[in-house]
């Protein structure tokens, strides 16, 4: 029974925030039933398991949170994210409405940009062109979520935090993994950049267009458009000036992590990104302190989001249903990495977080895997794109943020293209790079 009443605390968790409850406080409701239904001390389960995962989360990453959060206020303030995003959708045009919006993504968030500052950033930009093109904008959070999480926050080389969590536990570079990684990057963007403007064009050809009506929704997002900061193309950094500061840190990390361990690798490339940014776009400055508020305000809120699942994982680790899971998995027939990817991204599913599930997943799983000798970089990228997976189900925070409060649309009209692109496209992935590094490493 252990097990069943762990599926319901989940699905309890999915249910509280689709119906847009707190996190924090859909958390605290679905530890509460998954430590009553396993005869734990409620109160010790909440006051020393919880918070135990809640602050030591906390504690490991709050830095690269606020530095990440930091540098993409800083390059929102700049208008340099603007510039980024106004030149790829320039070059790209309305007819390129769908990947124009993936690409302005991909570039910002592959160079360590906060994931809510570019959906910020882009989105009234995507208005603008799926407007021009007629294109139905449900179509928008897909194209947002595919550019910002689908492939750049997994791959090697990228500072997100996803890629950051496996180099503390195998002890290996952002890089681990390279070429397999890389292919499998390549090969997600394809795929689900075929099948998404198959599926918009698809739309089209029903009859499906641009909303243009004054309903509730429309005025929520023109609530946003007008609150995301949009500066005039005129007032603009040179687009190639703005892309600097993401070059830096990618290159930065890539460097220093040779020498030194990942996290602080991250914490000096995301800091000379700040830098960097606000030294060549001095002249596009505008609000220097509000940045490092803003930054900071949102780091808070959205570490303390990922604890809290952190959180509530804790203490479904410790019931015997999740012990009966990791034994399932972890003696699953066939290639060891198969075990290791399927319980992450199980894992990060329950938690609905790829961060959060890692952070779970991995001080459990990387001793076992450790010990039978496979290769660390195999492991690190497997368990990276592993996070990437099943973590976008519905109570996922940044797919419910996009959804509904950067795109102002609902789950039943916006998900269905988001499930694929961010779930069944990235688990296969997933599958066919546990097959390569089995023949290969």
């Amino acid at each position: 029974m252990s097990l069943v009443f762990l599926i319901i605390g989940l699905g309890l968790l999915i249910f509280m925030t689709m119906k847009g409850i707190n996190i924090i406080v859909s958390a605290i409701v679905a530890t509460s039933f998954i430590a009553l239904t396993s005869a734990e001390n409620l109160a010790k389960a909440l006051t020393e398991t919880y918070m135990k995962g809640f602050s030591g989360y906390f504690a490991s990453w709050f830095i690269l949170f606020l530095l990440g959060a930091i540098f993409g206020k800083v390059m929102e303030d700049t208008g340099a994210a603007d510039s980024i995003a106004t030149w790829i959708m320039k070059v790209l045009g309305p007819k390129g409405a769908v990947m124009a919006t993936v690409l302005a993504c991909a570039v910002m968030t592959y160079g360590g940009v906060s994931l809510f500052v570019v959906g910020f950033s882009v989105y009234p930009l995507a208005l603008s062109l799926f407007r021009g093109a007629n294109l139905p904008r449900r179509f928008i959070p897909a194209a947002l979520v595919f550019g910002s999480i689908s492939f750049t926050m997994t791959m090697p080389g990228s500072p997100e935090i996803q890629n950051l969590i496996p180099t503390k536990f195998f002890h290996t570079t952002p890089w681990a993994g390279s070429w397999i990684g890389i292919l499998m990057a390549l090969c997600i963007f394809v795929t689900g950049s075929i099948y998404l403007t198959r599926t918009v064009n698809k739309a089209v050809a029903r009859g499906e267009k641009f909303e243009e009506s004054l309903s509730e929704i429309e005025a929520a997002q023109r609530e946003i458009a007008a609150a995301s900061g949009t500066v005039s193309v005129k007032n603009l950094p040179n687009p190639l000036l703005a892309t600097i500061p993401l070059i830096g840190v990618i290159v930065i990390l890539a460097v220093l992590s040779q020498h030194i361990d990942a996290s602080s690798a991250a914490v000096y490339s995301l800091g000379s990104g700040i830098f960097l940014a606000w030294i060549l776009m001095f002249n596009h400055v505008k609000k220097f302190w509000k940045s490092l508020a803003d930054g900071s305000q949102e780091a808070i809120v959205a570490t303390c989001n990922t604890c809290a699942v952190v959180g509530f994982g804790s203490v479904a680790a410790t019931t015997n249903g999740f012990h009966q899971v990791v034994q399932a998995v972890t003696h699953i027939p066939g290639p060891p990495l198969l075990g290791l990817g399927v319980a992450v991204t199980l894992i990060c599913g329950l938690t609905g977080s790829a961060s959060g599930g890692l952070g779970i997943a991995l001080p459990i799983l990387s001793p076992i895997y450790m010990a039978m000798g496979i290769d660390p970089g195999a492991m690190h990228r497997i368990s990276a794109l592993a996070s990437g997976g099943l973590d976008a189900l519905p109570h996922n925070g940044y797919i419910v943020t996009t959804i509904r409060a950067i795109c102002g649309d609902t789950h039943k009209r916006a998900y269905g293209p988001v499930f694929v692109v961010s779930v069944v496209i990235t688990t296969i992935a997933m599958f066919i790079a546990i097959l390569l590094f089995s023949f290969f490493s």
